[in-house]
């Protein structure tokens, strides 16, 4: 349940980050550097994320099967 869990709030973190550099693009000039910011931190979700899950699926934590 925990793995679930886990994998659930970097996906909602990593939409949260997504729309938030959306929000920025329409803004002022002044905002490009916190609109970059915001895609790099969704990128290193990202890449955290499947690191995560292949390290799940390397140590057994995440069965073959899937979660159910």
């Amino acid at each position: 349940m925990l793995p679930k869990i886990f994998i659930l709030a970097v996906l909602v973190l990593i939409l949260a980050s997504l729309f938030s550099a959306l929000a920025l693009m329409f803004r002022k000039e002044g905002q490009k550097n916190k609109m970059v910011q915001a895609l790099t931190v969704r990128v290193a979700l990202s890449i955290g994320l499947f690191l995560m899950l292949l390290a799940g699926f390397y140590f057994g934590i995440i069965p073959q099967n899937g979660l159910k």
